[in-house]
């Protein structure tokens, strides 16, 4: 880089007084690591020609690339049998490591070992991990002294918003990739359980496997969601900055994030469903179903019967908690999300044989996941 290229400190400084403006993760559980290692062999200078100038994208990436890290991880999974993979990382205030859950298997029992952007190897421990929201934070053995941490931002997203994904997909390390944000509060559902994410930022950005983990930032430097997955050609998802935001002190401090339960199974209100309850118009939350014990039983009532069509019919539609409107289930799911903890009680809007009333509920903890 050419002289007039800035650290990361002073980037961040001049940014902030300007206004400068599949799961992507490690192989499945038991398939191998990459036999090439590109980032021990891609890092050998041998052109010596004049730096060219590059853009702001280059400033970005020069002052936020030494917080991002390869993680590589073996040992036992928590899916069953061998895991050994690689993702990617970066360095959270407090000198400790923000990664997926996916990469480290969702166990604590594995072999950490983490690389910086310098090269330089060291080891670490999973201190905290969490299925529901696909974190898990490393403190890792050692940290060089020239890496600051990167910030989670504390800006909502907004669709259109330039982003950089940084990471290393299938072992390329340091690389970046550019693009928007092209669509906010997500929520994604993994094919494997019956659960979703909330809040996802989905990004055009290119992310590969092996970029899970990594850091979406902003043109400020700052982190505006992790890495996630990737579905189709253009099409990215990130874990929030700001559910990050509330998972990752629990990781740090218990090992754990207690995330806040219905005890429902939902349906959004569509055209149909709102024509086969006499509703006048399709928003909110159909209550299909509660599950006995749960938060809800007692106090919200699922469907009672279904149509010629089989479409559900008799059960209560959330319109607003706590006075917000919950017009959809990423709605439902962020508000939980974001606003809520296991043992709150919450005050629910709904339509019940067609008259509206409101009702209380306290919240449960969302049960541990069954692999």
């Amino acid at each position: 880089m050419s002289d007039s290229r800035v650290n990361r400190r002073q980037f961040l400084s001049l940014a902030g007084a300007s206004g400068v403006a599949a799961i992507a993760g490690c192989a499945e559980p038991g398939a191998s690591t990459i036999e090439f290692d590109q980032r021990e062999t891609a890092s050998v200078e041998t052109d010596d020609r004049p730096t060219a100038d590059g853009s702001v994208y280059t400033d970005v990436y020069q002052a936020t690339v030494d917080a991002v890290t390869l993680v590589r991880v073996r040992g036992e999974g928590g899916f069953g049998g061998p895991a050994q993979g690689e993702g990617s990382g970066f360095l959270h205030p407090g000198g400790y490591i923000v990664t997926n859950d996916h990469v480290v298997f969702s166990s604590e029992d594995v072999d950490v070992q983490v690389q910086y952007n310098s090269g330089e190897w060291t080891g670490g421990d999973v201190i905290g991990t969490d299925f529901y929201s696909d974190l898990a934070v490393i403190e890792p053995d050692t940290v060089p002294d020239n890496v600051a941490p990167l910030a989670l931002s504390d800006e909502r997203p907004v669709v259109g918003q330039e982003v950089l994904a940084i990471g290393n997909p299938i072992g390329l390390e340091g690389s970046m990739s550019q693009g928007i944000v092209s669509g906010v509060n997500r929520s994604v559902s993994p094919a494997w359980h019956d659960f979703s994410y909330p809040n996802v930022v989905q990004t055009d950005a290119a992310v590969n496997p092996g970029n899970s983990g990594g850091p979406l930032v902003g043109m400020n430097g700052e982190v505006v969601g992790v890495v996630h997955a990737t579905q189709g050609e253009n099409i990215g998802y990130a874990i929030s900055a700001a559910l990050s935001e509330r998972v990752i002190p629990g990781l740090i401090n218990h090992g754990e994030f207690r995330h806040s339960h219905m005890g429902i199974r939902l349906i959004p209100v569509d055209l149909t469903i709102a024509q086969a309850n006499d509703l006048e118009e399709a928003t909110g939350i159909f209550v299909a179903a509660v599950s006995d014990g749960g938060p809800a039983d007692g106090t919200l009532e699922g469907s009672t019967d279904t149509t010629s069509g089989g479409v559900p019919v008799g059960g209560d539609i959330i319109r607003s908690i706590d006075g917000q409107p919950i017009p959809d289930n990423h709605a439902l799911s962020t508000f939980l999300a974001l606003q809520t903890d296991p043992g709150d009680t919450i005050s629910l809007t709904v339509i019940r044989d067609g008259s509206e009333t409101t009702v209380e509920m306290t919240l449960g903890q969302r049960p541990e996941p069954d692999f």
